[in-house]
C-alpha cells in the first residue's frame, strides 16, 4: 500500500492538512492532489472545524507540478488538469483557510499559497514563479495569484522567474505576513483564534463579499448591501452575537464553549 502524503488532524476547531512528501518536494502529483482535496472535503464537512490550516513537512511547501508525471507530449494527459478544482475548492471554501509556509514555494506551490485566505510565511523562506525557466507558463495559478499581486510585481516575477524573499512576498501581497521563523507557529495559532471567533455563517458570507463585483453604481451597491446587512443583523447568528456582546460572554459558536482551546494550536512540522 502506498503511504499517504497528506495527513489530516483536527483539534480545537482547527483542521490541519499537512503535505508530507519531502523526498519529492511535495510536488503536485495525482496522489498528493487527490489526498489534499479529500482532506479539504473532510474539513469542510465537519461542523466542529472552523478554520483550515495548510502546512507541510520538509523545507518546501510544494515545488509545483510533478515534472516526472508531466513528461508526456499529450496535453490531455497532463496532471495539471486536476489542479484547478483544488485551487477553486480552497478559494471558495466557506471556512477560512490559512497557509503556513515554513520554507520555500515554487510555481504551483505558490498557487496554493495565493488561494488561501490568510498566508503566513517564515522570513527564511522564499518563492519563485519558475515556470518560464523550464519553458512553460504560470497559467492555472494566475487565477488566484493575480488578484493578490501588485501588477508591476506580477509582470516582473512571472516574466523573470526570479526567486524572491518572504518579506518581498508580503510587500507584493502574496503573503499576509512574513514572520520570524521562531514565531511562525504562534502567529498561525493567533490568526486561527481570531478567525474562530467569527460567526461561521458570517465568515462564509464575508468571503463572498470580498469578491463581490460592483452592482454598477453606488446607489445600487448600497441598496443591495443594506438589505444583506439587515438580514444578517436579524439572523439567528447575528442575534446570538448581539446577545453575547450585551451579556459580556462568548458567542455559542466559539470553540472554547465546546471545551476546546481558543484556536486549537496547529501542530508544528
Amino acid at each position: 500500500m502506498t503511504d499517504e502524503v497528506v495527513h489530516y488532524d483536527a483539534a480545537g476547531g482547527v483542521a490541519t492538512l499537512t503535505l508530507d512528501n519531502p523526498a519529492n518536494r511535495n510536488a503536485l502529483g495525482a496522489q498528493l492532489l487527490g489526498e489534499l482535496e479529500a482532506a479539504l472535503d473532510q474539513a469542510l464537512g465537519e461542523d466542529s472545524v472552523r478554520v483550515v490550516v495548510l502546512t507541510h513537512t520538509g523545507t518546501v511547501l510544494s515545488s509545483g507540478m510533478d515534472l516526472k508525471a508531466a513528461a508526456v507530449s499529450d496535453p490531455a494527459r497532463q496532471p495539471v488538469h486536476a489542479f484547478p478544482r483544488l485551487l477553486a475548492r480552497i478559494w471558495d471554501s466557506p471556512k477560512p483557510v490559512v497557509a503556513r509556509v515554513a520554507g520555500k514555494a515554487r510555481a504551483g506551490g505558490v498557487g496554493l499559497v495565493a488561494a488561501c485566505d490568510i498566508a503566513l510565511g517564515a522570513e527564511s523562506g522564499d518563492f519563485a514563479f519558475s515556470e518560464v525557466r523550464i519553458g512553460v507558463i504560470p497559467a492555472v495559478i494566475s487565477v488566484p495569484v493575480l488578484p493578490r499581486l501588485l501588477p508591476r510585481a506580477a509582470h516582473e516575477l512571472f516574466l523573470t522567474g526570479e526567486t524572491f524573499s518572504a518579506t518581498r512576498a508580503a510587500a507584493t501581497g502574496l503573503l499576509t505576513r512574513a514572520v520570524p521563523d521562531a514565531d511562525l507557529d504562534a502567529e498561525v495559532a493567533r490568526y486561527c483564534a481570531m478567525l474562530a471567533a467569527g460567526g461561521p455563517v458570517a465568515l462564509a458570507a464575508t468571503k463572498k463579499l470580498l469578491r463581490r463585483p460592483s452592482a454598477g453604481s453606488m446607489a445600487a451597491d448600497f441598496a443591495e448591501l443594506t438589505a444583506l446587512s439587515a438580514s444578517f443583523f436579524a439572523s439567528a447568528e447575528g442575534q446570538e452575537g448581539i446577545a453575547a456582546f450585551r451579556e459580556k460572554r462568548r458567542p455559542a459558536w466559539c470553540p472554547t464553549n465546546r471545551g476546546g482551546s481558543p484556536a486549537g494550536r496547529p501542530s508544528a512540522q
